[in-house]
């Protein structure tokens, strides 16, 4: 063999990876093999204890046909969690790009699919508890999320995204936890660029109800000049048992983000300069961006031997205030000040039961109907005050799903799973904003979707098994998304939906407390949507001829022993433009390679002491369709240690980590298409947090 370069500005070399991925796949196959097939106590506690339901039906990780993997929250790194990303490390497929700029939100990248965002999350589902975060046309903000509240993070890679109706990339479903004690919480923290966090939390819990509230306060002067922020968060929570089976949820979340600075993004030039610095247009216009996120829902479900429901119902309102880098003074450009008020609700109910008793075989039918309310302003930005109207306008966009899930044991070692659903949803913009110069913007269109999914999986033994996945699904663009041209004024109706078709396989593997995931997909996509222009905040979209997506993930997570504990995961993915000016180009915003590392040590074999080390690796990244300009590759380390002390009904819980300990300068983020050349998000250098968490119980 020529000589191979481990790691190039690419990643691992393809042949590299493939035989490593195959080895990896043997050893794993052998070594599962040679257990007894009898369940010992540990692979049924792992089999017991990793049921995921992100595939809207509950069963053992071990036998479900999908790439779906679940993270406990206390297995990362103790940190302030302000940021989503910090609860999504070390899963195979997931690319979270934290831009250290709290008026963008982390982009969140699922095998290819949310690169495009310009702010928030595009091309992924979010859920907390089965509420969707995500609105109607695909659009959702990890901002508004409480962070301390999830235990658990699963992530549902593949075609089986496809029953979640509107999402391509796959979904990413946040789970909390009921509390069981009456007790009250302070978690106090502080670290570098004055970051403060204040976390208060009292939980009141008898036999049949629990409820709990939580306020946060976040405070930072930014790690580069106006990047200061300023956030706080409400939450409440009632859990009641209404039967023995029965339970209620209540749940109400107010999030006040008064202040978020935009430092913008920097060019390649600026950013070898310095890149601690700040765009003067940030100066210029006063960038910056105000939020209030309030949401409220309802649940209620029941869970008896042979059938299952559950309803849900939410209600939200979030109100933005944007102040972009150009004054957008032009009678069509819609203005440099964005004035959004956005109302969303929705319902969604599922109902499982087994038709034949004689038989393992669960239906699930399941309906949502959501729908979302836009009243957006545009005004001229006279360096950083609001002036004349630019833009008046209310978009609607309405969502009915209905969909069907067949859960069916062929036989005690092969289980397959298919879903089919209808989607229907439908877009309207109403312009008044009509003036000389400026003609009626108002327009409609609507998109009637099928998507469905189908997997096998077999198990090889209690120890292994394997699975074969295809499906078809579909991404709209988001009302955002539809709102600008190139050329011209008014709705862009000329964006289709993509349509996606998606193989995989996989093996799955656990011995003792060593388990392990192994998938290789490939997705082809028509008529994705990808970023045509981005420019000082505004950013318009087009449809690409094709494009193709093929990867490999790889995951392990292994207990050696109660003093070490290693978690991996490395993603391989070459997506590429196919029939059209770029074709063979790599899609920009996307990694060829990541790889996470995580070794935990343990000094006393319990949770006393917990010392972190924790690697990411990421290799460079094109920002542009033409792949003329790339983000160097970075490997960045993060330390930390945690401790926890128990003292009666007492308990303390101090932790120190530090990020990028080598100081070593790096993009964060590139923003994709940017027609000004500021396309480089830089992360800061060495970062310090430290914190505790103070509990009495009662």
């Amino acid at each position: 063999m020529a000589n191979v370069v481990p790691f190039s500005d690419d990643g691992f070399q393809l042949n590299t990876i493939r035989l490593a991925v195959l080895a990896s796949l043997f050893l794993s196959s052998v070594q599962a093999q040679t257990v007894d097939t009898t369940e010992t106590e540990d692979t049924a506690a792992i089999n017991d204890y990793v049921v995921v339901t992100a595939t809207r039906t509950e069963r053992p990780w071990i036998a479900t046909p999908a790439s779906v993997e679940r993270v406990d929250v206390s297995q990362q790194l103790p940190g302030q969690r302000t940021d989503a990303a910090e609860l999504l490390q070390g899963l195979a497929g997931v690319q979270t790009d934290t831009r250290y700029n709290f008026a963008q939100d982390t982009r969140v990248v699922l095998r290819g699919f949310g690169t495009r965002a310009a702010f928030g999350v595009r091309g992924v589902r979010m859920r907390l508890d089965g509420i969707p975060l995500s609105m109607p046309d695909g659009q959702a903000q990890t901002s508004s999320i409480l962070l301390d509240e999830p235990a658990r993070v699963e992530v549902l890679r593949g075609p089986f995204a496809a029953i979640y109706g509107n999402s391509a990339g796959g979904v990413i479903d946040l789970q909390s936890e009921r509390p069981l004690r009456s007790e009250l919480t302070a978690d106090l923290s502080a670290g570098s660029a004055n970051r403060e966090r204040q976390r208060l939390r009292g939980v009141y819990a008898q036999e049949q109800h629990s409820f709990s509230l939580d306020y946060a306060r976040f405070r930072t002067d930014g790690d580069r000049p106006r990047s200061q922020v300023e956030r706080d968060q409400w939450a409440a929570r009632w859990y009641m048992d209404v039967t023995d089976s029965m339970e209620l949820i209540l749940r109400w979340d107010d999030n006040d983000a008064p202040l978020l600075q935009d430092p913008l993004a920097l060019t390649p030039e600026q950013w070898r300069e310095d890149p601690s610095q700040t765009a003067s247009q940030a100066t210029t216009f006063d960038t910056r961006k105000t939020i209030r996120h309030r949401q409220q829902s309802i649940t209620l479900r029941d869970q008896l031997d042979a059938t299952e429901w559950r309803v849900a119902a939410w209600t939200g309102q979030r109100d933005i205030e944007q102040y972009l880098a150009f004054p957008g003074a032009a009678i069509t450009a819609s203005g440099g000040v964005v004035d959004l008020e956005r109302s969303f609700a929705g319902v969604n109910a599922t109902y499982s039961w087994l038709p034949l008793h004689e038989h393992d075989w669960r239906v699930t039918l399941g309906v949502d109907f959501e729908r979302q309310t836009d009243e957006r302003k545009g005004y001229v930005n006279q360096m950083g005050t609001r002036g004349d109207l630019r833009r008046d306008e209310t978009g609607r966009v309405r969502s009915q799903d209905v969909a069907l899930i067949s859960d069916y044991a062929i036989n005690p070692r092969m289980t397959w799973l298919f879903g089919l659903r209808y989607s229907d949803l439908d877009f309207q913009v109403d312009d008044r904003f009509i003036v000389p110069g400026n003609p009626d913007d108002s327009g409609e269109t609507s998109y009637q979707e099928w998507s469905w999914s189908s997997g096998v999986n077999y198990q090889i033994n209690p120890n292994l098994s394997g699975f074969i996945a295809t499906g078809r699904g579909f991404e709209t663009p988001t009302l955002t998304e539809m709102a600008y041209q190139n050329e011209g004024t008014g709705l862009n109706t000329d964006l289709r939906a993509a349509k996606l078709e998606q193989h995989e396989l996989g093996l799955k593997w656990f011995r003792g407390n060593w388990r392990g995931q192994a998938s290789a997909f490939t997705i082809d996509t028509r008529d994705d949507l990808v970023v045509d222009q981005s420019i000082d905040g505004r950013t318009t979209y087009r449809n690409a001829a094709r494009t193709e997506r093929q990867g490999i993930e790889l995951s392990t997570y292994w207990a050696a022993n109660d003093y070490w504990l290693i978690r991996t995961a490395y993603t391989w993915l070459d997506a590429r433009y196919r029939g059209d000016e770029n074709d063979g180009n790599r899609l920009p915003g996307l990694a060829r390679s990541n790889l996470y590392s995580q070794l935990e040590w343990r000094p006393w074999g319990d949770q006393r002491i917990r010392i972190s080390l924790e690697n990411q690796y990421r290799s460079r990244v094109p920002t542009t369709d033409s792949n003329n300009e790339y983000a160097p590759a970075a490997s960045v380390w993060n330390a930390a240690i945690q401790s926890s002390y128990g003292i009666a009904n007492w308990s303390l819980k101090p932790w120190l980590r530090i990020n990028n300990l080598g100081d070593k300068t790096y993009v964060g983020s590139v923003v994709v298409n940017q027609g000004n050349g500021r396309s480089f998000e830089p992360a800061p250098g060495r970062i310090w947090l430290a914190g505790f968490t103070l509990s009495r119980a009662f």
